[in-house]
């Protein structure tokens, strides 16, 4: 391929609910992803298709786009550069990153640089095609993740209280934990209880609130801290939580859901105590550290 723009279909209007103005700029490779391409056509994205990151940077140059799309098989690397340079051109184009290469410190890069989303191969099609709803449907641009600090070792972050910045911040959490399948889950799981009750119940889900999240990957350990802008709770207070049941009534927060007119449920924090190795609130109840060792002896060094 020679870097010249590959090809460009016209959006049909309206479908799907996208706006037709709505315009992607998806890079090209060798591993071509024909479902991706058929999502955005049909979702009524105008779509441009250019040959390697080079070419992309020369489009941007000559007209902005909403979504960018870098190659599966580009380095994730070569992907920060190109969206360090489109910052430069168009400082709000919301950029998706696909790469089979990836590191923790390239994720931790694509949070500093504001990437919209990033996904490592094997990733998840249903979770790709809902970033880029969100980017379809979502208002102007406003990234809803602040980085305070970041290593690979130790993220700091401020997570704006809204639905979509917190599936975002769980698919960049995703990215960032190194463990084994089955851990990584239970870890994700947790983290995300935790987050969504925190908007919840401490954000109250408003746009002007923020959450504050470390995650910190130590030797022999991975702490997650989530902390919310609320007054707090006592955990023995939440009736709805199953977690505060008494040990002769194990289903008295279904009652009590059921009498409020809450959906079934509230099984998030009690579950999160048995996928993690320790769950420990703050006096307050608006600060909890979730602990997960990396080996079944937390003494042990790791090799």
């Amino acid at each position: 391929m020679n870097g010249a723009a590959v090809s460009s279909s016209p959006a049909p209007e309206n479908i799907s609910g996208v706006p037709a103005s709505k315009s992607a700029l998806v890079v090209l490779d060798n591993e071509l992803n024909s479902d991706l391409f058929d999502h955005l056509n049909s979702s009524g994205w105008s779509v441009e298709y250019v040959a390697d990151n080079r070419a992309a940077l020369d489009t941007v140059h000559q007209r902005p786009f909403d979504l960018i799309i870098t190659a599966e098989g580009t380095p994730a690397k070569q992907d920060l550069d190109l969206l360090r340079n489109i910052r430069a051109v168009r400082p709000h184009t919301r950029m998706i990153i696909l790469t089979a290469e990836s590191t923790t410190r390239d994720v931790v890069d694509a949070l500093k640089q504001r990437a919209f989303s990033y996904f490592s191969k094997p990733y998840s099609f249903d979770d790709l095609t809902r970033v880029i709803r969100m980017v379809a449907n979502g208002p102007c641009w406003d990234d809803g993740i602040e980085v305070v600090s970041a290593t690979p070792e130790w993220v700091r972050l401020l997570v704006r209280c809204e639905r979509a910045c917190a599936e975002r911040m769980l698919l960049f959490f995703d990215e960032l934990v190194e463990l084994p399948d089955k851990e990584r889950g239970e870890v994700a799981y947790a983290f995300r209880e935790m987050l969504i009750n925190a908007m919840r119940h401490g954000g109250r889900f408003d746009p002007t609130e923020y959450v504050e999240i470390s995650y910190v990957r130590a030797q022999r350990a991975i702490v997650c801290r989530v902390k919310d802008p609320g007054q707090g709770f006592a955990i023995d207070e939440l009736y709805h939580a199953a977690v505060s049941n008494p040990i002769d009534n194990p289903i008295r927060h279904m009652m009590y859901r059921e009498a409020v007119g809450l959906p079934p449920g509230g099984y998030g924090i009690m579950l999160s105590r048995h996928l993690v190795d320790e769950l420990i609130h703050n006096e307050q109840g608006n600060d909890v550290l979730l602990v997960k060792y990396l080996d079944s002896k937390p003494g042990k060094e790791l090799h």
